[in-house]
């Protein structure tokens, strides 16, 4: 039988209080302990990973900048887009970061496809992440720690795409940046891109999904 996977969908989180709860989940976390994908929304916020750089934050305003700890550079995070964590234990038959990866890149690919959208990734490490359209709609950014996975990614079901005027996302200055509500013409429910997700990611990694309650809950 596949190992269980914990869904939780915590709606709209500060960034910041989001970041220290998986923080404690995954150091409290022992062998027994099941894998989980947390769901949820951001307030605006840009946040600066592990190779970003600070003059690619070009006019935050009033946005707050966070670094943190995760691979690539600057993004933006808001209300609109589905942010997924996944905290996940990679031992050990999938102990490859790169897999890891393009696992859930496939994962965002077909969520997109259950909507109508053709979506593809590019080659090279600074192309991370899926694009649609010709523009970037879904990035990528993760941590790992003794194989323990968190950070994730970011899909733009809806968000306000005129805030990523503010940085270099993800210090691409000729890219664009898209949504599924301006590929579509329309802003598919969060709820329903959630549910479709949770279900890709499931095929794609062999789980079986259990709904949980947020944590402290």
């Amino acid at each position: 039988m596949s190992l269980p996977l914990n869904i939780r969908r915590l709606g709209r989180v500060p960034y910041e209080a989001s970041w220290k709860a998986m923080s404690a989940f995954t150091d409290n976390r022992t062998e027994d302990t099941p894998d989980e994908l947390w769901l949820l929304e951001h307030d605006p916020v840009f946040t600066l990973g592990q190779a970003g750089k600070m003059e690619h934050v070009l006019a935050p305003g009033d946005i707050p900048v966070v670094p943190v700890d995760r691979g690539g550079q600057v993004t933006y995070h808001g209300p609109g887009q589905l942010v997924g964590y996944p905290v996940l234990d990679l031992s050990p038959d999938r102990r490859d970061v790169r897999r890891y990866v393009r696992d859930l890149e496939e994962v965002l690919i077909r969520t997109l496809a259950g909507f109508g959208i053709a979506a593809e990734v590019r080659p090279g490490a600074a192309l991370i992440g899926v694009w649609a359209g010709g523009e970037k709609i879904a990035a990528i950014g993760v941590h790992l720690s003794r194989w323990i996975t968190t950070h994730g990614f970011a899909l733009n079901v809806a968000p306000d795409l005129s805030l990523y005027a503010g940085i270099v996302p993800c210090g691409l200055r000729q890219e664009g940046v898209t949504s599924m509500a301006r590929l579509l013409g329309t802003a598919p429910p969060l709820a329903a891109v959630a549910a479709g997700l949770a279900g890709h990611f499931a095929e794609v990694f062999g789980r079986r999904l259990v709904a949980a309650a947020p944590p402290g809950r």
